[in-house]
């Protein structure tokens, strides 16, 4: 074969390699970006959605006076204590596993007090009527507000060593708030009534 044609097909394979070539280099930027692109609107929309959450996190609030709804994360699934009843709310109260252990070893019917740390929670929700029931019973409705009890000695040395507040519940856009009334409202100065319980309404109830 004469070497004129053969330098021409050897040519013509180095451009049909080259453009091949080329093809896939074009191929693989246009993947490239087009991930790199996914990738950074994947990274906005989880930045959003997390500040959604924080905006909207519960555990972020504090009361006027200072108590942190963070010092109770975890109370939903907390044991339960007791519960009543007014005109106005059912009433479940809940503690926390250091509080509960303090019940368990007899205070304070022993006259000792519940140790720094200990943590109450009454939920309460606005009752109802079932209409479901064969029988006349209250069910809740809605969540109207979690009141929180903290037992640090240090911090509230003029309450008896509780801290008070109350975080209330819009069921509507579901977000909790701080009550701004919450200094002024039924805490240390209700209390003192159950002072020799060392300022605790409720009991651990037989179950």
């Amino acid at each position: 074969m004469p070497e004129f044609v053969t330098k021409s097909v050897a040519q013509k394979q180095e451009k049909k390699i080259a453009k091949r070539i080329g093809i896939k280099r074009i191929a693989s930027y246009t993947i490239a970006g087009t991930a790199a692109v996914a990738f950074a609107i994947l990274c906005a929309v989880v930045l959003r959605a997390q500040d959604q959450s924080k905006s909207n996190d519960k555990y972020l609030l504090k009361s006027p006076g200072g108590i942190a709804f963070s010092d109770f994360r975890g109370y939903e699934d907390w044991s339960f204590v007791s519960s009543a009843r007014t005109d106005e709310v059912l009433k479940v109260i809940v503690a926390n596993p250091k509080m509960i252990n303090a019940y368990k070893a007899g205070i304070p019917g022993n006259g000792q007090a519940f140790p720094d740390g200990s943590l109450i929670v009454k939920l309460q929700w606005k009752p109802k009527k079932s209409t479901e029931a064969q029988f006349a019973v209250d069910v809740p409705d809605f969540f109207k507000q979690a009141f929180v009890m903290e037992k640090d000695s240090k911090r509230f040395p003029k309450t008896g060593g509780w801290g008070y507040a109350v975080f209330n519940y819009d069921a509507a856009s579901n977000t909790y708030s701080p009550d701004p009334s919450a200094l002024q409202d039924c805490g240390n100065a209700c209390h003192t009534a159950v002072k020799a319980k060392d300022y605790i309404f409720h009991p651990y109830q037989k179950r």
